[in-house]
C-alpha cells in the first residue's frame, strides 16, 4: 500500500525558506519519479516540480525556477522540496505526488503559508 508523508510546512515570511520532505512506502521507491504538487485556495492544483527516478532530470513550473529545487534520497526514500526567496503566491498546500501509469497516489498535504 502506496503511503506518502509530507512534513516541513509552516509560516515564514516573504523572502524566507522552508524545506518540505515526502517520506514514501509500500512501493520501490528508486523506480518511480516522482513529484510536488500545490493548491491554493480556490484555484486548481498544479505542477510544481518533477523529478525523475535517479534523480538525473528535475523539472520546474515557470514560477518557482531558481527558487525551489526538488531532490531525492533514494537511500532514505525520501524527495524534498527545498523553497527559497519564498513569496506570498507561493501560500498552498503542498501535495507529494506518485504516478504510476493512469493512478496518482497523493499524500495528505502540508500547509505553506508566506506572510509578514
Amino acid at each position: 500500500q502506496v503511503q506518502l508523508v509530507e512534513s516541513g510546512g509552516g509560516l515564514v515570511q516573504p523572502g524566507g525558506s522552508l524545506r518540505l520532505s515526502c517520506a514514501a512506502s509500500g512501493f520501490t521507491f528508486s523506480s518511480y519519479a516522482m513529484s510536488w504538487y500545490r493548491q491554493a485556495p480556490g484555484k486548481e492544483r498544479e505542477l510544481v516540480a518533477r523529478i525523475t527516478s535517479t534523480g538525473g532530470s528535475t523539472n520546474y513550473a515557470d514560477s518557482v525556477k531558481g527558487r525551489f529545487t526538488i531532490s531525492r534520497d533514494n537511500a532514505n526514500n525520501t524527495v524534498y522540496l527545498q523553497m527559497t526567496r519564498l513569496k506570498t503566491e507561493d501560500t498552498a498546500v503542498y501535495y507529494c505526488n506518485l504516478r504510476r501509469g493512469w493512478n496518482d497516489n497523493w499524500g495528505q498535504g502540508t500547509q505553506v503559508t508566506v506572510s509578514s
